[in-house]
């Protein structure tokens, strides 16, 4: 079973990648800035996991958050399922299908055949739209295919895989309800919930508070650190390639503000635009830091480093802190 007429989004991200797909078959085209805007996904946090050497940063709000947020937005009905029987995972979602409706599921994708580069993270998003006798057919980003597929088998084993933050085989579908949305009025909404979010966080590690806390913590991490030429690189790669706490969703939300600004013509949309065409430009250069000190083991880089993400945080709390209160 085959659903037609499904198409790319070209997407860097794997949660907004698959909602978008899910979204087109709804005949809600939207840009990926757009759905992650909407989806209030701009923020900060640490995280240590006991898999990697160093703390594990992400730019993002934590998995599920952004489908969750912009299906309100939206005015969507989202249906989220999870079973801890495999056969039920598999029979309900080969259902749906055979309705011809778009699944997404959320699975550990170091389980999926095309990555060209496996790694553990039981956070990662695809849907789903097809499968036949040996293979499940997706959609994934464009940096891992676009349209891609793998065996039935080892989508199951990826879909089973709890680990950090991992689920129980969760499934999760998108429909349009009777009421209607306004996206002026949504990105309006959206900006202002996610600013809040961004700067009201208690927790120290989260949030604007986070920024600050990783401009202090690098210092240890560079000077306690049993390899530093390791956990810097892998944190590196994990910001500018695998979309963590680096540029990617700075790039995204600046994107977002430009087309807020096209469609709502506020001027603080266009401000805050501005200034997140600088910050995403500072966190480029922090993963790029953080590289040249895996590469000389030269603590300056850092130092430097630790000094941008000073002014980063500083940045970004003014930007959303007036777009919080202005909009």
């Amino acid at each position: 079973m085959i659903i037609k007429n499904i198409h790319t989004t070209d997407g860097q991200h794997c949660e907004t990648t698959a909602i978008g797909t899910m979204l087109r078959q709804l005949n809600i085209n939207l840009s990926e800035p757009m759905l992650f805007g909407l989806g209030e996904g701009l923020d900060f946090y640490l995280w240590d996991i006991e898999t990697m050497q160093l703390p594990f940063i992400s730019g993002r709000v934590r998995p599920e958050i952004i489908t969750k947020n912009l299906a309100r937005n939206l005015k969507l009905k989202l249906i989220v399922e999870e079973t801890t029987s495999p056969e039920s995972a598999w029979d309900e979602v080969k259902k749906l299908i055979d309705n011809d409706q778009v699944v997404g599921l959320k699975l550990d994708c170091f389980y999926l055949e095309y990555f060209k580069r496996p790694y553990h993270f039981a956070e990662h998003f695809v849907a789903m739209y097809g499968y036949d006798e040996t293979d499940a057919l997706l959609v994934d980003t464009t940096q891992q295919g676009g349209k891609v597929k793998t065996s039935l088998q080892s989508l199951a084993i990826a879909r089973a895989q709890k680990g950090p933050m991992g689920s129980n085989h969760l499934y999760f579908t998108l429909d349009k309800t009777e009421q209607s949305f306004e996206l002026e009025t949504a990105i309006v909404k959206a900006i202002k919930n996610n600013a809040a979010t961004y700067l009201q966080s208690d927790n120290p590690l989260e949030g604007n508070n986070g920024v600050c806390a990783l401009s202090s913590q690098i210092i240890d991490w560079f000077t306690t650190g049993d390899d530093v030429s390791i956990g810097f690189k892998v944190s590196a790669k994990m910001m500018e390639k695998a979309g963590t706490g680096g540029a990617l969703f700075r790039n995204l939300y600046r994107d977002f503000l430009k087309e807020s600004y096209e469609l709502v013509q506020k001027e603080e949309l266009k401000n805050a635009y501005v200034a997140f065409v600088e910050i995403a430009k500072a966190w480029s250069h922090v993963s790029d830091l953080f590289l040249q000190a895996a590469e000389t083991n030269d603590f300056r880089y850092i130092q430097e480093a630790s000094e941008v993400l000073k002014a980063i945080a500083e940045s970004e709390k003014n930007t959303m802190g007036l777009l919080a209160v202005t909009l």
